[in-house]
C-alpha cells in the first residue's frame, strides 16, 4: 500500500508548556510540526489542521469548528480536504519529532495486511505501556467518515463534534494495535512538555 493521505493535527492549548505553538517548538533546531510532515512527504495531499507559517507549498491548511475544538473536530476537518477516492489517511499530531517514513511505513504495511470481514478500520502505535496512540496511525477513510457520522449524530446536531474525545471515536472502529520493536527512538514518543523535547534530543543525537 503506497498511496494515502496524510492530516497532521495541530491545534491544542499546549497548557504544560505556557499555552505557546507547541508544533512549533524545534527539535534539533526544526520545528515538530516540519518534522511530522517531513515523514509523511509522499502523502497525497497532506493536510495541516491548526496554525501554520512557512509550510511547504503543497501542505493544506485548515481549521477545526470551532478552533480549539479538539481532536475529533480537527479530524473532521482534516478529512473535509480529502478527495472522495482517498482510501486511507495517516493521522498524526504535530508533537511526534521522532516520527520518520520507515514508521509510517509499517503502519500502512499492517494495514494493507488486514483483510476480510474481520480487518481492522485502522492500526496504530501503542507506548511502551501499552496504550494506544491513535494519533500515531494509520485508517481507512471510509469508517473514519463514517464514525464521525455516527457521532455527530449521537450528538443531535450534524458537525457537533467539538469536545469529542478519540476514545468516543475509536468506540466505533475496529484498531489493530501494534507495538513498535524496531530499533531507535519510538516513533509515538509525543511531546508535551519541555522535558518531553529534550528526551526528545536526546534520543537523536
Amino acid at each position: 500500500m503506497t498511496a494515502y493521505a496524510a492530516v497532521v493535527l495541530a491545534g491544542g492549548a499546549a497548557r504544560r508548556m505556557g499555552g505557546r505553538d507547541k508544533p512549533a517548538v524545534p527539535v534539533h533546531g526544526r520545528p515538530m510540526r516540519d518534522l511530522v510532515l517531513a515523514a509523511v512527504a509522499d502523502a497525497v495531499p497532506r493536510v495541516l489542521v491548526g496554525p501554520g507559517r512557512a509550510l511547504p507549498a503543497d501542505v493544506l491548511v485548515t481549521r477545526e469548528e470551532p478552533a480549539g475544538g479538539g481532536p475529533v473536530a480537527a479530524t473532521a476537518a482534516g478529512l473535509a480536504l480529502l478527495g472522495p477516492g482517498t482510501a486511507v489517511v495517516a493521522l498524526l499530531a504535530a508533537d511526534l519529532p521522532l516520527l520518520t517514513r520507515p514508521a509510517v511505513g509499517v503502519l500502512l504495511d499492517a494495514l494493507a495486511a488486514e483483510s476480510g470481514p474481520a480487518a481492522a478500520d485502522g492500526v496504530c502505535l501503542v507506548d511502551d505501556r501499552g496504550r494506544r496512540q491513535p494519533l500515531c496511525g494509520v485508517w481507512r477513510v471510509p469508517a473514519l467518515r463514517a464514525a464521525l457520522d455516527l457521532i455527530a449524530i449521537r450528538r443531535v446536531r450534524a458537525g457537533a463534534l467539538a469536545g469529542a474525545s478519540m476514545r468516543e471515536l475509536l468506540g466505533e472502529l475496529t484498531v489493530r494495535e501494534l507495538a513498535w520493536s524496531a530499533a531507535g527512538p519510538p516513533p509515538w514518543f509525543d511531546c508535551d512538555t519541555d522535558s518531553d523535547v529534550r528526551r526528545a534530543e536526546e534520543w537523536t543525537r
